[in-house]
């Protein structure tokens, strides 16, 4: 008999086909969003199961299926896994770095630029009919070419982001826990600072952290007094990294020039202040959202669930210590 397996969320048919040709799988193509109650009910009897970043796997769900060996994110991040307990559980834990990569650095520059003309507000004022013609004071943005690109946290994604830079001959310094090593920075041409300098002098200020406790509201209302009242900050990271109520104040009293947001706290839901700025861009967490790359991140999720049910290390396990 084939191992019985769990897909949390909707997967692209070519997933489906070829997680069927190793396990009897329980699909989710209806895409509910299962939750604790839900996951519980769904991985009885499953020995694996593939999931999304919003799908919490706590010890509660692990306690409901004591058959489970393998949960495995078709996402970078991993902050839905209570990993600790994964591991006493003995059950392995995955995710899909590197394939979105150059997909989300793509959408933290199209947010970059949005912010920086402003392009939602000046598109709502267009379509309402309110353009008289050429005015020499109207819409007058932030120029990107020759200014200073901040990047907080510096992975895989900020160096993509920053390596994007060198077209605008931008001015490119980062801040990280340890910096890289100096052929990367080389590459990137760029140079470590500090968080305070990072805040002070960076005209557009990207935010690339995994969200953890230690990074919670990171970017909160003493940070954003920091920065320049002309800059703009653009979170393709996580929710929870930035104090969203701390942010709409500084949007709302011009201590900030513009942001652009693709993720947020309690997402899907977000705070209703967002919603009354003009100096603000919003998307719903698309980051990774081209169909080739979330194609690649649900065949990597797959092919981790595959190796592990075989007996196989999977090639993106994230707690060694259930493999051993």
């Amino acid at each position: 008999m084939k191992p019985k397996i769990l897909v949390a969320r909707e997967v692209f048919p070519e997933v489906l086909e070829r997680l069927r040709q190793h396990f009897d799988v329980d699909d989710n193509q209806s895409d509910a969003v299962l939750g604790v109650e839900g996951l519980k009910a769904r991985l009885a009897g499953k020995a694996g199961a593939l999931t999304a970043g919003n799908d919490p796997i706590t010890p509660e769900v692990l306690a409901a299926a004591p058959g489970l060996k393998a949960v495995c994110n078709f996402a970078v991040g991993y902050n839905n896994i209570d990993l600790a307990a994964c591991t006493k559980a003995g059950v392995m834990a995955t995710n899909t770095p590197g394939v979105l990569d150059d997909t989300t650095a793509d959408l933290a520059w199209a947010l970059l630029m949005s912010t920086a003309r402003s392009l939602p507000a000046a598109e709502r004022w267009l379509r309402a009919g309110d353009w008289p013609g050429f005015r020499m004071m109207d819409w007058l943005g932030s120029d990107v070419h020759h200014a200073t690109l901040g990047i907080l946290g510096m992975g895989r994604i900020g160096q993509t982001v920053a390596r994007r830079a060198l077209g605008f001959d931008m001015t490119v310094i980062y801040h990280n826990r340890s910096r890289l090593p100096e052929d990367k920075e080389a590459a990137c041409r760029a140079r470590w600072v500090d968080k305070q300098t990072l805040l002070r002098e960076a005209d557009f200020l990207v935010l690339l952290l995994p969200y953890s406790p230690e990074s919670h509201h990171v970017i909160g209302a003493a940070e954003l007094a920091l920065m320049k009242p002309s800059a703009h900050l653009i979170n393709v990271a996580r929710g929870g990294i930035v104090d969203d109520a701390a942010l709409i104040s500084a949007l709302r009293q011009r201590r900030l020039s513009g942001a652009a947001l693709d993720v947020f706290e309690g997402e899907p839901k977000l705070n209703p202040g967002f919603l009354e700025l003009d100096n603000v861009t919003l998307t719903p967490h698309i980051g990774s959202g081209s169909r080739a790359t979330r194609m690649a991140m649900a065949m990597t999720a797959a092919d981790n669930l595959i190796a592990a049910l075989s007996g196989q290390r999977p090639p993106n396990l994230l707690n060694p210590d259930a493999w051993r």
